[in-house]
């Protein structure tokens, strides 16, 4: 009895066959194994499956507050733009701000102010307190303030404005009419 080995269970190292100096690389004698341990691999990192989300999901612009305010970063509340290329047709009520890129056919009350950009047209009727016209206006428009047409601008239908200014190539036809004082 003394003379056999217990098996005991317990788990011994793992030894490879080295290659001999005589030998090439790359090939061993298993009939003359040498006891070089097999080296331990280094730990892998922990590692998210690939695809998977990161903790922290990027900020969207309303949220980050490191940015300075402005055109790109902040919206402004109650601002309508129709974009180029876009047309609009209907009733627009109690906006701040209306911005006309594209094409608008429409009534426009309770607006506070509206920007015809060089490629807008605004067909229709509107009553508001200032207008920079760029591109056309064509209807009835009210300003109770001031109405600014630029050198692209023209405005033509029934106009009553507060205060105007038309620079130099800015064009108005139809029915002009100044607030009496």
């Amino acid at each position: 009895m003394a003379d056999q080995a217990d098996d005991l269970g317990i788990p011994t190292k793992l030894v490879r066959p080295t290659p001999r100096p005589t030998e090439p690389p790359g090939v061993t004698d298993v009939s003359r194994p040498s006891m070089t341990p097999i080296p331990a691999s280094p730990p892998m990192p922990n590692l998210p499956p690939l695809g998977a989300q990161p903790a922290q999901a990027a900020l969207s612009p309303r949220q980050r507050t490191d940015q300075p305010a402005g055109r790109d970063n902040m919206v402004e509340p109650r601002k309508l733009i129709v974009g180029q290329g876009i047309s609009l047709s209907g009733e627009i009520n109690s906006c701040d701000r209306l911005v006309v890129e594209g094409r608008v056919q429409a009534n426009l009350q309770n607006c506070q102010s509206m920007t015809i950009s060089e490629t807008g047209l605004f067909d229709g009727n509107a009553a508001i307190d200032d207008a920079d016209v760029h591109g056309r206006f064509e209807g009835d428009l009210v300003v109770r303030k001031r109405l600014m047409i630029r050198a692209s601008g023209h405005v033509s239908g029934t106009i009553t404005y507060g205060e105007i200014e038309i620079e130099a190539g800015g064009r108005i036809a139809g029915s002009i009419q100044a607030p009496s004082t």
